[in-house]
């Protein structure tokens, strides 16, 4: 299952991927899909969403959460992996800094 959401689009992708997935409410889209066609539908939202559009999917994936997070322009939020957990960091979160703080850190590491 696939679930996609999108915001500041051209109408252009959201007509696009009703050939796809149902939209469920304005900007909101589901469905199943194989993975080549999901993949190919992602590589469409970025190049579509550049510049002032947002998007957002969320995947069924065999890992310990059972989906996979991807965003795209929105930079107030950011998916950052934690000990192998997807959470979603706001801009204004105290530990994301400690987030960027920790992969500074192993940056630094694997240099030396």
């Amino acid at each position: 299952m696939v679930v996609v959401t999108l915001e500041l689009v051209p109408p252009r992708l959201r007509g696009g991927l009703t050939r796809w997935l149902t939209e469920i409410c304005p900007g909101v889209y589901v469905g199943r899909v194989s993975a080549m066609v999901r993949e190919q539908l992602w590589d469409l939202v970025v190049k579509e969403a550049a510049g002032t559009g947002r998007a957002v999917m969320v995947n069924r994936t065999n890992n310990e959460q059972g989906y996979e997070i991807r965003m795209h322009g929105d930079s107030s939020r950011r998916v950052v992996d934690v000990d192998g957990l997807q959470l979603v960091a706001n801009r204004h979160s105290a530990w994301r800094d400690w987030i960027e703080d920790e992969v500074d850190f192993e940056d630094e590491r694997s240099s030396d």
